[in-house]
């Protein structure tokens, strides 16, 4: 029960890494807002872990969503917010970066990095007046090694990665701990949008030649590392990239 009765927020969490998240946290011990903008699919994930979690429609990119969420969960949970993961993320399709148009960009930058200036905004007064309080930001192994096809959204985790380096210098001195979580390519909904053509075994062999532990990231993988950042065991963490990627980066 390594975050039991901590108050926890994690967007994007209907499905993919947000869902193994909500799921981890809850099983030790924490309340759960389950946010997405796919309101069946929190609904459904919030049911199923039971009492200890709650379902929020929000779309990330609207800061009047974010301030609902915040004000939903404080009003089902007691008022306290201990740990945001910030996990909500989109990417353009693998491709040449002259075919990604500009809607598309804004697309991902809305949701990769925007979103993030909201919550920030939304949760910091609240965690300085606890004077505690922990922020994951889900960036990627995109962000420090990128691979072709995905400028755009390389970019965006880029920033994330950056942006959560530079929260942790400026909150530090308020007890607010901020760190980034880097996946490798991951078996999620947006696995073929990243590969940039079709999931078959002999597509995925090109993105695995490149990982030195043979396998793409699983939810459960990223769920372990944002249980470890965000419980008193990573007390003295803070500002660091932390890759789950099985080698890629090395």
């Amino acid at each position: 029960m390594r975050l039991k009765d901590k108050v926890t927020i994690v967007t994007g969490a209907a499905s993919g890494f947000g869902e193994g998240i909500a799921r981890l946290y809850a099983a030790e011990g924490a309340k759960v807002a389950v946010a997405d903008i796919n309101a069946a699919g929190a609904k459904s994930v919030a049911a199923s872990i039971g009492a200890n979690a709650i379902a929020v429609t929000c779309d990330v990119t609207k800061r009047a969503d974010i301030d609902a969420l915040v004000q939903a969960t404080r009003d089902a949970f007691g008022g306290r917010i201990d740990v945001v993961v910030n996990n909500a993320g989109w990417t353009h399709r693998n491709r040449p970066l002259l075919e990604v148009d500009e809607a598309t960009f804004d697309k991902v930058y809305d949701i990769n990095v925007k979103s993030i200036f909201h919550m920030i905004h939304a949760i910091v007064p609240l965690m300085r007046q606890q004077k505690s309080g922990v922020i994951l930001n889900v960036g990627s192994v995109a962000g420090i090694r990128p691979r072709p096809g995905l400028t755009w959204y390389n970019s965006s985790k880029g920033a994330v990665n950056l942006m959560s380096k530079s929260l942790a210098v400026e909150l530090g001195p308020d007890n607010i701990r901020v760190n980034a979580i880097c996946p490798v390519i991951g078996v999620t909904g947006l696995l073929e949008e990243f590969m940039g053509m079709p999931d078959t075994p002999e597509n995925r062999k090109k993105f695995l030649a490149t990982i030195p532990l043979g396998r793409m990231s699983t939810p459960i993988d990223v769920a372990r590392a944002a249980l470890y950042l965000a419980s008193d065991d990573a007390e003295f963490i803070t500002g660091v990239e932390f890759p789950v990627d099985g080698g890629r980066t090395i």
